[in-house]
């Protein structure tokens, strides 16, 4: 039941953005970032953390799952730190995704040869 949940959270999160790109004349760079501040915004209201409960990785994977880690990470580095865990919370809680995302890509741009469209 948890698969089934987190594909229709995660189905539902990517039709969004679908809609978005076919609807809008928004560039896909302004629908990813939209992402990432509406996971923060609804991190920040209480809604995302009972949406992740719910789906699991359907609402952890997506670009609005990232937003939801960042907000998460100041919020500990606040209460912890104080004012400068503002600054430093949100890249020490997705430091692991980032730098995940930095070396696979490298890995990738060494096997094969981007090309420009």
């Amino acid at each position: 039941m948890e698969y089934l949940k987190a594909f229709i959270v995660g189905g539902i999160i990517c039709a969004i953005g679908q809609v978005f790109i076919d609807k809008t004349k928004l560039t896909p760079a302004r629908i990813l970032v939209g992402f990432v501040v509406s996971g923060v915004i609804l991190s920040a209201l209480g809604f995302y953390e009972p949406l992740v409960e719910f789906a699991g990785a359907g609402a952890t994977v997506p670009l609005s799952g990232f937003g939801h880690s960042l907000a998460k990470g100041v919020r500990a580095a606040v209460a912890d730190k104080g004012f400068l865990g503002a600054f430093t919370g949100g890249l020490s809680a997705t430091a692991g995704g980032i730098t995940a995302a930095i070396v696979f890509g490298f890995i990738i741009a060494v096997f094969f040869k981007p090309k420009d469209k």
